[in-house]
C-alpha cells in the first residue's frame, strides 16, 4: 500500500471530502493538521510548491494536489493504481 500524507485543517470541508474518498477505499493515511502548526504549514508549502490551501495530498512522496485533483484522479481511473503503489 502506498504512503499517503494529507496536510489538512479540521474545519476544511474539502479536507473531509478527500479523506472520505480515501477512507472509502480503505486507504490508510497520515493526517497532518496545519491549522495551528506553523512549522507543518511551512513544510506543506515547501513540499507543495508554495500552495497555501488545504488539503495538500502526497502519495508515495508525489504531490497529487488538493481535493479536486484527488477526485480527478479517481474519475480518470488513476487513483487506485497510485494507492496500490503501482504509479
Amino acid at each position: 500500500m502506498a504512503k499517503i500524507e494529507i496536510y489538512s485543517s479540521p474545519l476544511c470541508g474539502f479536507c473531509h471530502q478527500a479523506k472520505g474518498l480515501l477512507q472509502s477505499k480503505d486507504a490508510a493515511f497520515e493526517d497532518i493538521n496545519v491549522m495551528m502548526n506553523r512549522t507543518k504549514k511551512a513544510e506543506m508549502m515547501q513540499r507543495a510548491g508554495g500552495r497555501t490551501s488545504v488539503p495538500q495530498i502526497f502519495i508515495d512522496g508525489h504531490h497529487v494536489g488538493g481535493c479536486d485533483d484527488l477526485f480527478a484522479l479517481e474519475s480518470a481511473g488513476k487513483l487506485d493504481p497510485m494507492l496500490d503503489g503501482a504509479s
